[in-house]
This record gives C-alpha cells, structure tokens and sequence, in this order.
C-alpha cells in the first residue's frame, strides 16, 4: 500500500506536468476557473519559490539534489521499516515522498521542475506551484495533524 501511494503522488505529478510541457507554452497564462485559478507554466532551477536559483550550480546540486536524495532515501527506509507511525503518519509521509520524488525527478532529468498553477484570490495570492508540491504540503498537513491525534492517543492510553 505504501507503494501504490507514492507511485499515484508520482504518477499524477509526472501525467500533469508532462501534459503542461507539451501543451502550454513558457509563461503563457490560461485561466482555470476566472483570475482566480490560472495555469502559468514556467521552469524552476530553484527550489520552493525559486530559492536557490541563483547559487552556483555545484552548491544547487548538493542543496537540491543530493540532499533531497538523502532524505527521500532515509523516509522510504522509515515508511518501510519503522513500525510505530501511525497509518495516519505513514500516508502522510508517502504524500511528501512521492511529491519529492516527482520534483528530484525534473531536477535531474529536465534541470529545473516544471510548475504551472497559480491561486489569485485578491488578499492571498501563491507563487507557482505543482502537483508534487501540492502533494508535499497535503503530507505535510497530514503528519503534524497525526503527529497531534497520535500524541493524544499515546498519552491517554499511558493514564
């Protein structure tokens, strides 16, 4: 199962940014649902937001690729061996893994990641962003809200 749960983070990351790449062209603006939701893509050699970008590549590599690979390596080696995470916990982390993967991916074969939405809602506004980083932030949400219920728990049962 957990598995499945990062390959479908992988696959719906890679599907979506594969149909962006071949469809959309750079920094063209379609909009979604009005001004609110558009599709924007551009190429990011960064990470989150573009940080980074501008570093020297061999100091980009190491923060971007090598580190990434370290930890996605060691949070598999987690999920498939650590046995007190709760199922919570352990979807949450294959949420974060499969978005990693799917990000490590176009950083190392395309040299930048593909991102392509954008939300507007007047106020709050966000940079642009994938599938892999809405699945990096949906896991992300999911462990500390289990990290809290799980803490609870263990604690009720220790009374």
């Amino acid at each position: 199962m957990i598995i499945l749960i990062i390959m479908l983070n992988l696959a719906f990351d890679q599907i979506s940014k594969i149909i962006v790449r071949n469809e959309v062209g750079n920094y063209e603006i379609i909009q979604l649902f009005g001004p609110w939701f558009t599709l924007t893509k551009v190429e990011n050699t960064g990470a989150f937001l573009s940080a980074g970008s501008a570093l020297p590549d061999l100091i980009r590599i190491i923060l971007l690729s090598v580190f990434p690979i370290i930890f996605l390596a060691y949070g598999l080696y987690m999920l498939l061996v650590k046995r007190n995470m709760s199922n919570l916990q352990i979807v949450g982390w294959c949420f974060v893994i499969g978005g990693g993967i799917g990000n490590l991916y176009d950083r190392i074969v395309h040299g930048s990641v593909t991102d392509f939405l954008h939300l507007d809602l007047g106020l709050f506004q966000t940079g642009i962003f994938n599938l892999a980083d809405v699945s990096i932030m949906i896991g992300m949400f999911i462990i500390f809200t289990g990290q809290f219920f799980y803490k609870k728990e263990e604690s009720l049962t220790l009374q």
